[in-house]
């Protein structure tokens, strides 16, 4: 699996971003797509996941503000951004992995497929 982040840039609080991810693999079923982001001096975080199939599941920081989508035609996945805040200022990164089960999606050691990263950064 490779995968290929973008989209990150500099934007205002309250403001809105959409981040890519282009999704090369053999095989798409049981695919689980996740989203992960760093902040500087903090741990990976986890922001939220989405099956290939069907399904999506966000980290509590994001919930409401943030979702995530997917493009069957593009092999692309989206993390649509809205409502942003400074404290939302990182490196996100994507991920994948196979057959996860919702308890494990927001476990960053389950995935073994990493994208480069697309920093975000939001001034107050």
């Amino acid at each position: 699996v490779q995968l290929q982040a973008s989209g990150g840039g500099l934007v205002q609080a309250g403001g809105s971003l959409r981040l890519s991810c282009a999704v090369s693999a053999r095989t798409f079923s049981d695919l689980v797509m996740g989203w992960f982001r760093q902040a500087p001096g903090k741990e990976r975080e986890f922001v939220g996941a989405i099956r290939w199939s069907a399904g999506t599941y966000y980290g509590d920081s994001v919930k409401g503000r943030f979702s995530i989508s997917k493009d069957r035609a593009k092999n692309t996945v989206y993390l649509q951004m809205n409502s942003l805040k400074p404290e939302d200022t990182a490196v996100y990164y994507c991920a994948a992995a196979y057959r996860l089960i919702l308890s494990t999606m927001n476990n960053e050691r389950n995935y073994h497929h990493w994208g480069q990263g697309t920093l975000v950064t939001v001034s107050s």
